[in-house]
């Protein structure tokens, strides 16, 4: 048996490094090629995900790592675990030096979200751990999560995926939907906050990535909220690998996430 906490903790301390020895804007900002995700990989962005490849590379265990640059990665001779991580979540606001980024990791026995067994999201800013297993609820820094949730109107609506085109476009069609907006540059960071009741509602202005939901997604999911690719459903089924299927909306209920997804369509 496998210490995933354990595990995701030494992650973190291999980032910790990695950022230490990145320290500014100029050594983390070069652009290295282009990465299975999609993006620019940046000099950053290929340490941090050597430094979680070496760690799990080390468990002596065959696994299937689902990554923002690598892509799919067989370690060892596989296995049934997938690995899905991204290991900068918010990868500009790093780059930049804003503290609002995270490491996002999920663990799952199978090929989907409804196999995902234990999420964990460090935010290297404030120095929170989030983690969830399945069916034994969410904790931040090992308390449960027992705060007031999302309120049943929203009045703060974190939105991710963002540009300044995209916020542009969608904002006007939030009036009567969300009392005010965020943008705060992480995704996995804001589905947390949804969690925790610190936000009402989170939505994705581009089509999401499993790397980018698949931890946090079970702490939404384990308090009970909702959360939806509305694009392309149902949400337990969609497969954990690179591909960007849809916009993602979470809230306290399904009808809120109807809400704002109608209005982002």
């Amino acid at each position: 048996m496998i210490d995933w906490l354990a595990v995701s903790r030494a992650c973190v301390r291999d980032l910790e490094a990695v950022l230490v020895g990145l320290p500014t804007r100029l050594e983390r900002e070069p652009v290295l090629g282009p990465g299975e995700g999609g993006d620019d990989t940046t000099a950053i962005d290929a340490a941090a995900e050597s430094a979680i490849v070496r760690r799990l590379e080390e468990l002596g265990i065959g696994l299937t790592l689902v990554s923002e640059e690598v892509g799919v990665h067989v370690v060892g001779q596989g296995g049934p675990l997938t690995v899905v991580v991204d290991p900068i979540d918010g990868s500009v606001n790093a780059k930049r030096g804003i503290p609002f980024f995270s490491l996002s990791l999920a663990v799952a026995e199978g090929p989907t979200m409804d196999d995902v067994v234990f999420g964990y999201v460090y935010d290297f800013g404030a120095r929170e751990e989030w983690t969830a297993e399945r069916g034994k609820g969410a904790l931040v820094d090992g308390s449960p999560l027992e705060a007031p949730g999302p309120k049943p109107a929203i009045e703060i609506l974190a939105l991710e995926g963002t540009t300044t085109d995209a916020v542009a476009a969608v904002a006007p069609r939030m009036r009567g939907v969300a009392h005010r907006l965020r943008v705060m540059g992480s995704l996995a960071l804001s589905l947390c906050h949804l969690a925790a009741g610190r936000v009402d509602a989170v939505c994705c202005l581009k089509p999401a990535r499993s790397v980018d939901i698949a931890a946090a997604q079970l702490l939404v999911r384990e308090r009970g909220y909702a959360i939806d690719l509305f694009e392309d459903p149902p949400f337990g089924a969609a497969p954990l690998d690179l591909a960007q299927r849809s916009r993602v909306v979470a809230a306290a209920s399904d009808e809120l996430c109807a809400t704002v997804a109608a209005a982002l369509s």
